[in-house]
């Protein structure tokens, strides 16, 4: 993983693109592809948190396989639970030695090195998360996590709109209406066509130059 000089403009980019869109399948899908591109890692998944059973329920993800998507049910209390209940960043330097990774063997079968988590709150309600994932072991800047988290709040300010719009009670209803996150990507019509040509390693690029 690179250490890109994320500004202004890159954030502008992203979060315009989020805000444009209502229907919540493509704000996720811009939100973890726009992410995993702009910090140049390994991968991003969106969580939707479920009060209910007291899991993180998959809403997205960009650059992960299906084997480790598929690892088993992801716990708000055994799944880096501290950035849940404290609703703060929490950046993990070495997945397969922290006690915190509920999955450890996973993430390291996946070749998952460091994993930042950041909780979307809405008027101080948990209702998801927003984690990035690095190949390589990475001590995330102040300039990292202030980026993600900004995205991670745009993103929930979105579906919260959304969810309001469709009269849902909360915002894990939300993946009701929903495809399956596996098939989100069969949704475009052509490979660059939106969202992921907004969001292409050239253009990122440019819009990172200070």
């Amino acid at each position: 993983m690179k250490n890109p000089n994320i500004n202004y403009e890159t954030l502008v980019r992203i979060t315009k693109a989020i805000s444009a869109i209502q229907d919540p399948e493509e704000i996720i899908l811009i939100s973890v592809e726009g992410v995993t591109h702009a910090l140049n890692v390994k991968g991003c998944t969106l969580f939707l948190y479920s009060e209910r059973s007291d899991e993180l329920r998959l809403a997205g993800y960009y650059g992960l396989s299906d084997e480790y998507i598929d690892k088993g049910p992801v716990s708000a209390i055994r799944s880096i639970a501290s950035s849940l209940q404290e609703k703060q960043p929490v950046a993990i330097y070495d997945v397969s030695d922290d006690p915190r990774i509920q999955y450890a063997d996973a993430a390291v079968k996946e070749g998952i090195a460091s994993i930042l988590s950041t909780p979307i709150i809405i008027a101080d309600q948990l209702v998801g998360c927003l984690r990035v994932y690095t190949a390589d072991p990475w001590e995330f800047t102040m300039n990292d996590v202030n980026f993600v988290q900004t995205v991670a709040q745009v993103v929930g300010m979105v579906l919260e709109m959304c969810r309001v719009n469709k009269g849902l009670r909360d915002s894990i209803d939300i993946l009701e209406m929903m495809q399956d996150p596996k098939t989100l990507g069969d949704k475009r019509r052509t490979p660059y066509e939106g969202i992921p040509k907004s969001f292409t390693t050239e253009e990122m690029g440019q819009g990172m130059t200070s």
